[in-house]
């Protein structure tokens, strides 16, 4: 057996059933193992049968054979695990053949199982009351994660790391249950920063005096951001595109400017936004802050009645719409009398895929309306463009293409705690539900208590968590009508309610002072965020004038996707949003959308149509999109044909223009033509 062996580096004993296990092991691999035996002698302790293990077979050899083992061994070590009249028999054996061991602390696992591995303080794992080494724990976490469902690399890493760093299993596995151990499902903090900017002071604006006298009522001081604004050329005309995060005070620099130049008689003012529930906050802001000085109108998509039943004043000096609502005016020749400034909110937008094209394309059209109305009114020079977003990943870019001055601020007014666990669709209304009772039964040092917005990916899960919550919530979605929308912003505002539940798609703008922000998904729809969407998303949480802190949470279900067509699962997708970098803002055309904004520009614009191409964002294939357009009978030259009007006034894309097209020839009743296109989106 000693030719066989060669080089003994550790012999290491464990206890097992009252004999013991014992191990050789050679540059940290185990050679073999064997099960030894004592009796005892008149000299004590010694060795009596000595069996090597094979497999399930053993193969008894001379116990003389384990004394020539131990005394060619370069270290012996005993098992802590191991009884103390175990170890005590143990090494007076050893002593009466004069070989020293040491009694080390070892994984019991692989001391089961005949492995040397010793671990130390900072190395050994607790699993339920023993001490294990990390390759066992690990072993242990993937048999646990194979029974919670398949994550991937990514969540697996996180994993491990964490149980390397808290060095106790069950903590981990606690985890996959549900359970919310905040040392454990903390990600990160993005800490509180200040930039070190001298404000400027109200009384020194030179502003209209009746909007100055209000704002020097309000406010001693412009905020940072408002600050670099002004000493940057805000009230001096010049274009400027403000990056900044949520709650930072970018809104009040286009009204500023805005409600300025109206007083003045220099034009009126366009606030735009994505969104017809944002367009009716800000209207209502508008007509708070501002009523007493100006006339205040919105104007949302065609109608001439909004979804807040106030009617559209074309005559008014301040004008809330969203992009649709003014691009309709456009492309319908509407008179919008003289714009003095325009505020484009969420500029980000422009990245988005049907959205942003449009905006891109609105954009320019207004630029166009402009222009070409300061050509035939001397008394009118223009219009000063404002963008706002608090998150562009090409800033510099997106300022340069729009020619307008960057003014960038990275203050973030309180720190932001990022939280990670795992669940399932079940146990994440349960994980909802105490964080909300959590959040709601604390008060923050400003005297309030915490609030949570929950975002999921549909109306129907708004309403399905709504109703499990413990304390008072409310749904909130596009779906519901204005009033009962309007209702749940007073009463959050009011902090009558712990939570509101509502989809992605509304995350941009609408204005709830949340201390907290739960993802219940990762997906707006059957899309996944993308890092600009969730960035916008949990920057809702905490406000410098409510709480000291805001707090996130990523509610993952491991291997899950919402839709067939989705290429990642929602954990792959949590740790692209927490490391990613926040995409640049671009607007990429193809063809369909290139022929959809090159139709509005030629029914805008004529035969000025190219210029209005060529000064857009993206990459526009002007000459390839004329051409469709002469095929699809949509343009006759350059101009449009009543078909490709009625398609341009309806913000048709070609594909759906040519779907209602063929259920109409086919005679189709016009209710079963709505059914017919709602389940193509559907399908699409």
């Amino acid at each position: 057996m000693s030719r066989q062996v060669g080089r003994v580096e550790t012999l290491f004993f464990h206890e097992r059933d009252g004999d013991f296990l014992v191990a050789v092991t050679r540059d940290g691999e185990r050679v073999f193992r064997a099960i030894l035996e004592l009796k005892e002698t008149d000299a004590g302790p010694r060795p009596g049968r000595f069996r090597i293990q094979r497999g399930s077979s053993e193969e008894p050899r001379d116990p003389d054979q384990f004394v020539e083992l131990a005394r060619r061994a370069e270290r012996i070590r005993i098992s802590q695990q191991t009884s103390p009249a175990g170890r005590e028999r143990v090494q007076e054996m050893l002593d009466g053949y004069q070989l020293e061991a040491l009694t080390v602390r070892t994984c019991r696992y692989c001391a089961s199982e005949g492995r040397y591995s010793p671990i130390t303080d900072d190395t050994a794992i607790k699993a339920d009351r023993d001490y294990i080494c990390p390759d066992c724990a690990k072993r242990e976490l993937d048999t646990e994660l194979a029974y919670a469902g398949g994550l991937t690399g990514a969540a697996e890493d996180r994993l491990e790391d964490l149980l390397l760093e808290v060095q106790d299993l069950d903590r981990i596995t606690n985890l996959l249950q549900g359970e919310l151990d905040p040392d454990l499902t903390k990600f990160d903090e993005i800490g509180a920063t200040v930039d070190d900017v001298n404000p400027v002071e109200t009384a020194d604006l030179d502003l209209h005096p009746k909007l100055k006298n209000q704002l020097t009522n309000r406010f001693e001081t412009l905020l940072p951001v408002q600050s670099l604004s002004v000493r940057n050329g805000l009230l001096d005309g010049d274009d400027q595109l403000v990056v900044s995060a949520t709650a930072t005070g970018k809104t009040l620099v286009g009204e500023i400017a805005g409600i300025d130049r109206a007083l003045k008689g220099e034009g009126k003012l366009l606030f735009l936004v994505p969104l017809v529930a944002l367009a009716n906050q800000k209207q209502e802001n508008f007509e708070e802050r501002y009523g007493d000085l100006v006339d205040v109108t919105i104007r949302v998509g065609g109608s001439r009645v909004t979804d807040s039943g106030a009617r559209f004043d074309p005559s008014a000096d301040v004008v809330v719409g969203t992009y649709e609502g003014i691009d309709h005016a456009l492309r319908t020749g509407k008179d919008l009398g003289d714009v003095g400034t325009v505020v484009i909110d969420e500029i980000h937008t422009l990245k988005e895929g049907e959205r942003g094209h449009r905006l891109d394309g609105m954009i320019s059209r207004l630029k166009h309306y402009c222009e070409d109305r300061a050509k035939r009114s001397s008394g009118y020079g223009g219009a000063q463009w404002i963008y706002l977003s608090a998150t562009v990943g090409n800033p510099e870019w997106l300022a340069k293409n729009l020619r307008a001055t960057l003014i960038e601020f990275e203050e973030r007014p309180v720190p932001i705690e990022r939280h990670l666990t795992f669940a399932d669709a079940q146990e994440k209304t349960r994980i909802e539900n105490r964080l909300v009772r959590r959040a709601f039964d604390s008060k923050s040092s400003k005297g309030y208590r915490g609030q949570t917005i929950i975002f999921t990916n549909s109306r129907r899960r708004c309403h399905e968590i709504s109703r499990k919550l413990e304390y008072d919530s409310a749904p909130y979605h596009a779906g519901l009508d204005y009033g009962r929308r309007k209702r749940v912003e007073r009463q959050f505002g009011n902090q009558d309610l712990a939570a509101v539940v509502t989809t992605a798609a509304l995350a941009a703008g609408v204005d709830f002072p949340a201390s907290q922000v739960i993802f219940d998904t990762l997906a707006m729809g059957i899309e996944w965020l993308s890092v600009q969407e969730f960035e916008q998303m949990l920057g809702r949480a905490g406000r410098p004038d409510y709480h000291d802190q805001g707090v996130v949470y990523l509610l993952v279900e491991p291997d899950c996707s919402y839709h067939n067509s989705m290429e990642m699962t929602e954990d792959e997708v949590a740790f692209k949003l927490l490391k990613g970098e926040m995409e640049d803002v671009r607007t990429v055309y193809d063809l369909s959308a290139a022929a959809e904004e090159t139709l509005a520009n030629i029914t805008v614009a004529g035969k000025g149509a190219k210029r209005l191409n060529d000064r857009m964002l993206g990459d526009v294939p002007t000459t390839q999109a004329v051409g469709k357009l002469l095929e699809w009978d949509f343009i006759d030259g350059l101009e449009p044909t009543p078909l490709g009007r009625a398609v341009t006034r309806h913000f048709l894309a070609p594909d759906d223009a040519f779907a209602i097209l063929d259920c109409i020839r086919r005679g189709m009743d016009p209710y079963d033509l709505v059914a017919e296109l709602e389940l193509r989106d559907e399908e699409g």
